[in-house]
């Protein structure tokens, strides 16, 4: 056989085993982006963010499916199966592109998403509504207070409700002593939430992109062994040995 027929199958192979390990893998990133910006939607009009996040989960199903036609495609070395699992790796190889473009435009407009959305929540925190458990959730998690900082509640309507007190998940941890008054900022988270939570979801977006970067140049190697491996293939048919 081949030496570069060798090479090939056994790089598809193991492409394949990669794949079937990677389906769990993109599902978990993809749940993994969900997740966090599900946590924070309260603060994020822009609702397509998430389409990275649906395309990577969408490629990682289409993997388990990869897996299993492109092992039997190629052990059997039959070019419909190979320009199949060609027509397949391609198709995710495109996939993979739209996601890295989507995920590189959507990362540019956190900030200005958040920018327009969060003084508005925080505007609206009464200590019972929906906002009021967002606001709280984001404060006590990202260990922040407000939206630039702690004073920021200072314009809201929550302070002159409450005796010009912040609300306690601005306390930091574990302490039983705060009150959420100014005049204690030594208890109080007093950077802002807006960066901390711009930072996070950049981080999110980052760990994406480098994921789906991954998987596409995976992706561009498995394309090229099924072009080698259907030329040889289709050489070795195209000629007969000759006997004297």
């Amino acid at each position: 056989m081949d030496c570069g027929i060798i090479t090939s199958k056994t790089v598809l192979l193991l492409l394949n085993l990669i794949f079937w390990a990677a389906g769990g893998a993109l599902a978990y990133v993809g749940s993994y982006v969900i997740k966090s910006y599900n946590n924070f939607d309260n603060f994020l009009e822009d609702k397509y963010t998430l389409i990275p996040a649906a395309i990577i989960i969408t490629v990682g199903v289409v993997m388990f499916i990869i897996g299993t036609v492109g092992c039997c495609a190629t052990l059997r070395e039959s070019k419909v199966g190979l320009s199949f699992f060609l027509m397949i790796l391609l198709a995710m190889f495109a996939a993979e592109v739209a996601a890295l473009v989507f995920a590189f435009i959507y990362r540019g407009r956190i900030k200005g998403d958040l920018e327009r959305s969060m003084s508005d929540v925080f505007q609206k925190y009464d200590g019972e509504n929906s906002e009021t458990r967002a606001v709280d959730y984001l404060q006590s998690q990202l260990q922040c207070c407000g939206v630039q900082t702690y004073m920021n509640w200072t314009t809201t309507p929550w302070f002159s409700s409450s005796n010009n007190t912040v609300p306690i998940s601005c306390c930091k941890q574990n302490n039983t002593e705060c009150t959420g008054k100014l005049d204690q900022p030594d208890l109080l988270n007093t950077q802002g939430c807006e960066v901390k939570l711009e930072q996070l979801l950049q981080d999110v977006m980052s760990y994406a992109m480098l994921v789906i970067l991954g998987f596409a140049i995976i992706t561009l190697f498995g394309m090229l062994s099924v072009c080698v491996i259907t030329c040889k293939s289709g050489r070795r048919t195209g000629y007969q040995t000759l006997y004297v």
